[in-house]
Parts: structure tokens; sequence; C-alpha cells
């Protein structure tokens, strides 16, 4: 990765800022974008590298994504890997929730995904470089009270895998990398049925797997040029593998897990499976 030019969206926490480091640890150039580019600049100092682009980026507006890879090129001449990271969630039934909820999670996730991609594309080919997407256990099987999450991740798949077809013979590497549930704040920063943002997560993150953990995974998927990479296996590989033979099965069993976090949106215990 000595070298190598990496664009990475949402890397002011989570997974977007393991990655970072990462990367960063292995002689790469990065650029950065996310909203709060306060926090990219205290990441920036804290990676003690002044060559750090940071962005300030909406991926959910067409021209701050625009604008990020116009820098990115600008300042390095190439662009080698771009990891489509940015994303929010949301926490509520589809029969209560406002449409504009279902918007903004799709703006940012797919659509964020679609405008960098569109614009790093010409650079990624005449590189041969590496597309990646983060998209989720839920782009695989539909997580009940995470309806728009869940959509946004399994577009993120559709159009990627598109992508990696309509360049097959191109040189154009494509990761759709799915992370299970992993420490971060996008649970915290959730959307609830109104929009509002929910403020606290309701899950244990201390028992998840770490964002460190996750972004090493993902960086040796790109190194070793994978197609896919699904992480952890209960949650992860085993639930993808239920979905292909017991689909049925699975449903009861996603239901039935979800159900059991605090304040649950879902039915009561005593309606479960």
């Amino acid at each position: 990765m000595i070298g190598k030019v990496v664009i990475i969206t949402g890397a002011s926490s989570g997974i977007g800022k393991a990655l970072a480091k990462e990367f960063n640890l292995r002689g790469a150039k990065l650029s950065l974008g996310a909203r709060r580019v306060d926090q990219l600049e205290a990441l920036k100092s804290e990676l003690g590298n002044p060559e750090i682009l940071c962005v300030q980026t909406d991926v959910a507006q067409k021209t701050d994504c625009k604008r990020l890879i116009d820098k990115t090129f600008d300042k390095f001449g190439k662009i080698d890997i771009l990891i489509n990271n940015a994303g929010i969630s949301m926490r509520a039934l589809f029969n209560d929730m406002d449409l504009d909820v279902m918007h903004r999670v799709m703006d940012v996730n797919f659509y964020g995904t679609v405008y960098c991609t569109k614009f790093a594309l010409p650079y990624l080919l005449a590189s041969k470089g590496s597309l990646a997407g983060i998209i989720s256990i839920a782009g695989y099987l539909g997580l009940p009270g995470r309806t728009a999450y869940s959509a946004s991740k399994f577009a993120i798949r559709g159009f990627l895998d598109t992508i990696r077809i309509e360049h097959l013979h191109s040189g154009l590497h494509v990761l759709v990398a799915a992370p299970g549930f992993t420490a971060s704040e996008v649970r915290k920063f959730a959307l609830t049925a109104d929009g509002t943002v929910q403020g606290e997560t309701p899950r244990n993150e201390g028992s998840m797997m770490s964002a460190e953990k996750c972004a090493f995974k993902i960086v040796e998927a790109i190194k070793k040029r994978k197609r896919s990479l699904i992480l952890t296996f209960i949650e992860g590989k085993f639930s993808v593998f239920l979905g292909k033979f017991l689909p049925s099965l699975l449903d009861k069993l996603t239901y039935n897990h979800m159900a059991k976090e605090p304040d649950s949106p879902l039915k009561s215990k005593k309606n479960t499976f």
C-alpha cells in the first residue's frame, strides 16, 4: 500500500477512522472525507501526517462528492483506492416511519456511493485500482426495524456487483465488504421514525468486533483483491448460509434477535415466533 492514493468517506469515526489509521500505517497517501471536518483535522494531527488531505464532504450532495474526488486528484495526481464507507442508520418499523427517513438514508448510503464512484471511476480505471463499498450483513438479510438501512445496503451491493461485471476486463477491482455488528457511532446517530437522532445505542458496543479489527480485515481484502468479505461467523457467514438454504428459519431467528433489543420497535416477546 506504500504510495497508494486512498480516498475514505465517513472517515471521522468508526470503521472509516480505523481504515485511515490502518492505511496510514502501511504508507498510503490519504484523502479523507466527512461532514465533521474538525474531526478529520484532529485525526490528521493524531497521525502526525501533514500530507493527509481533509475535505468536508456530505456524500448526499453530488457537488461535495465531486469536490472530494477533484481535490484528491489535484493534490496527488492519481487515485488508487476509493472506499465508500460513509453511512447512516435508522431504527423504526416501516409502517411508523416518515418517508423522509427513507430518502435521507438512501441519499447518504446509496447515492453517496453512486456519486463518489461516478466521479472517481475514470481515475480508478486508469490505475487499475480498487473500488470498495462497506455495506453490512443488512445488505444480505432484511433487518426488521432497519428497513431503510437494509434497503440501502442491498442497493449498494447490487450496484457494485454490476460495476464489477461491467468492467470485468478492465483491471478494476471491486470489493463489497459486509461487517457484522461493529463498535462505532452509527447506532448513536441512527434516525428514529420521525427523523430525529436516536442519541444512544441499543446494543452493547463492547461485545462487538472492534472497528480496528474490521479495518484490518478490509485492508487485507483490498490487498488480496477479493470480491467480497463477510465478517463475523454467527451474525455474518452463518446468517448468509442460512439465507441460502433455510430462509424461513433465518427470518424467525432474525426477528427474535432484533426484538430483544432494548425498546425494540418490534412486537413484544410474547408475539415472537
